[in-house]
């Protein structure tokens, strides 16, 4: 199929002298450098900040509900799917992803209020609400195939740029800007969790739901605040996603698992910890492959994750908790 897009890898660099590529040739090879060191821990320290919207989000969920969404990926993808038809019909980029953002918020209200509150209601277990959430995210994932189709896309704007020399490191225009928004939207959120009245309201209902209502709280209100809040920082990372990759169906399924991995290696629950576990992650999915093919380089992040939850099972950040 020649309409078809697809996206493809080609090892760039010099080849070693008596490889074997298998056609006669020379195998590319892999030395380390600093230069090339540099120019991943950028492209790490950008793909983590980014990653760290997502994982906040999920976090700010699992902490007020104890859910563990596994239809938090499918938000991802409703942002960047969002953005992408808003700009093709015509929107300017920077318009588009805050449509595509506010839609997203809008996108978990309706998830709370038509699905989740129901079962909240109910009394329903939180493995049963767990697996609610598996159903959700096969059925969004396949209603966006529908919809949007297999293939990858590209905005319109920004996909073409000269890099900016930083350093011994290079950056197109649109990854500084990517890293400058996630930097901005991130401390936003973190101060306002800190110091408003609703992100008070948030952390005491995160440390003890009944003792919050107790104490005047409407824990549903807060909890729905936390949807609208936690589905927009998907939408805003499926977007800056899709920006410095292309838009398909399973982009957000794709990144589910490193938000899982960030979120886990942070502290489940804990704002911070999210935040630094979603850095980790990128820095070490980029630097991991000066040593380890590109294809395992997901590999080497779960690796690295069983490794801490046997040695600290509460993350990085995460408090020990008394069981009995």
């Amino acid at each position: 199929n020649n309409t078809q897009q697809k996206s493809v890898l080609f090892r760039v660099g010099v080849p070693s002298e008596g490889g074997d590529t298998g056609t006669g040739g020379a195998t590319i090879g892999s030395s380390f450098s600093w230069d090339r060191t540099a120019q991943l821990a950028v492209e790490g320290l950008r793909f983590g900040v980014v990653l760290a919207l997502a994982a906040l989000g999920l976090s700010m969920i699992f902490g007020t509900t104890g859910l563990t969404n596994f239809g938090h990926g499918e938000l991802i993808t409703f942002g960047a799917i969002a953005a992408w038809y808003l700009n093709d019909a015509g929107l300017p980029f920077v318009a588009a992803t805050l449509i595509a953002v506010l839609l997203g918020g809008l996108f978990g209200l309706g998830q709370d209020t038509l699905l989740w509150s129901p079962l909240r209601r109910r009394k329903t277990g939180l493995i049963s609400m767990m697996i609610v959430s598996i159903g959700l995210a096969i059925f969004l994932r396949y209603t966006y195939l529908y919809i949007f189709g297999g293939g990858r896309q590209s905005y319109r704007e920004y996909t073409i740029q000269t890099g900016i020399e930083l350093g011994p490191a290079t950056l197109a225009p649109r990854d500084i800007g990517s890293m400058v928004v996630a930097v901005v939207v991130l401390a936003a959120v973190v101060w306002a969790l800190s110091s408003t009245r609703v992100g008070k309201a948030t952390r005491a209902v995160s440390d003890n739901p009944a003792l919050a209502s107790a104490s005047g709280i409407d824990v549903n209100q807060v909890i729905r605040v936390v949807w609208i809040g936690g589905a927009a920082l998907a939408a805003l990372a499926g977007v800056l996603i899709g920006l410095s990759q292309t838009v398909d169906y399973q982009m957000g399924f794709k990144t589910l698992l490193l938000v899982f991995a960030a979120v886990i290696l942070g502290g489940l629950g804990t704002i911070s910890g999210a935040i630094v576990g979603a850095i980790l992650v990128g820095l070490f999915i980029q630097l991991s492959t000066l040593v380890i093919p590109i294809e395992l380089q997901a590999a080497g992040v779960l690796g690295i994750l069983v490794i801490v939850l046997l040695i600290r099972p509460q993350g990085i950040l995460g408090r020990r908790e008394r069981v009995g």
